[in-house]
């Protein structure tokens, strides 16, 4: 379809995404947080990108995640079978997160989700302040889960976003600096927090570097559960819940390990552990669940309406409530 110039302006206007940087201050009205039958009054959502499930708990020894699975796994809940059964890319992984739909996305940042968030719907939910919800990244593209397509929601309720400066990727330990500064600072009830470092590695086919990296975010999601229970704003009523937007290729497969966006099982098979006053010490899921399964469930836990989608509420997580 060929396009006046005039009409090309206007579409280009309303396709432009926000630069990546931290959202400015607005005065909102604040209400009373949402009721639910659960502890949780808070809940984050980690998302390290891109380990092979081959490296993390699929090791004999999970020797390269072992704050994870020799410290936390006893607190919380693990699900081994956890699984992207949507596209097995970063965006799209991401989206399918925070909407609890699959839908094919571009990987450059070029777009909104079809959907809005669990954190809009959040913001619209309560009418707490933007800044009760936070999405902080080490990916910049990743600023774009901060709105959607629907043009209903399109510029409303927007969470606020920190994702660096100048569009370059930065260090995870610096995102999780950032991300520490903002729950001390801003006490947000929702986040959504990012760290690159195994994906970021694999590609460059750095092996060394590959195994480092789930190494250091093992550490840094470590750091953040020690910070959580030192401060008061998120001791004992915080749900911390950490997964994968995707893996990787098998050896063998293609490039293996460098890559992924397929529909291989390694690709697909990712996990979550859940941590949080609501949740059972020690217990190992064995059914299979996905990543839109996460959406629905933070919405269950915090007590706002969520809309039908792919997943629903993990009904292995969520006791019944009183």
């Amino acid at each position: 379809m060929i396009r006046t110039p005039w009409i090309t302006w206007i579409v280009s206007a309303m396709l432009t995404l926000p630069s990546c940087s931290e959202s400015p201050e607005e005065m909102h009205p604040a209400t009373l947080l949402a009721k639910s039958n659960y502890d949780t009054e808070n809940v984050i959502v980690v998302v390290i990108d891109g380990p092979r499930f081959s490296e993390t708990w699929g090791h004999p020894e999970r020797q390269y995640i072992p704050k994870m699975a020799e410290v936390l796994a006893p607190q919380g809940t693990f699900f081994e079978n956890f699984n992207n059964e949507g596209h097995t890319r970063t965006v799209s992984g991401h989206s399918a997160i925070t909407t609890g739909r699959y839908f094919f996305m571009a990987n450059d940042g070029s777009e909104y989700p079809k959907e809005p968030s669990f954190l809009q719907h959040y913001l619209q939910h309560t009418e707490q302040a933007p800044d009760k919800a936070w999405i902080v990244s080490s990916k910049p593209k990743l600023n774009i889960l901060a709105d959607t397509r629907r043009l209903e929601w399109r510029g409303r309720y927007n969470p606020y976003y920190n994702c660096g400066k100048g569009g370059k990727k930065r260090p995870d330990a610096e995102t999780l600096s950032q991300a520490m500064r903002i729950l001390r600072d801003k006490e947000p009830h929702l986040m959504l927090l990012q760290f690159l470092g195994p994906d970021d590695r694999a590609h460059k086919d750095d092996w060394t570097g590959y195994l480092q990296s789930i190494q250091d975010t093992d550490s840094l999601v470590f750091q953040l559960w020690q910070f959580l229970q030192k401060n008061e704003a998120y001791k004992d009523k915080t749900a911390l819940l950490v997964t994968n937007d995707h893996g990787r290729h098998p050896t063998g497969h293609k490039d293996g390990f460098v890559s992924h966006g397929d529909n291989c099982r390694e690709c697909r098979h990712i996990s979550l552990l859940a941590l949080g006053p609501d949740f059972e010490r020690g217990k190992v899921v064995s059914g299979r669940h996905d990543l839109s399964d996460i959406a629905p469930t933070v919405a269950a836990l915090m007590g706002f309406s969520f809309p039908e989608g792919d997943g629903s509420p993990i009904p292995d997580l969520l006791h019944p409530g009183p």
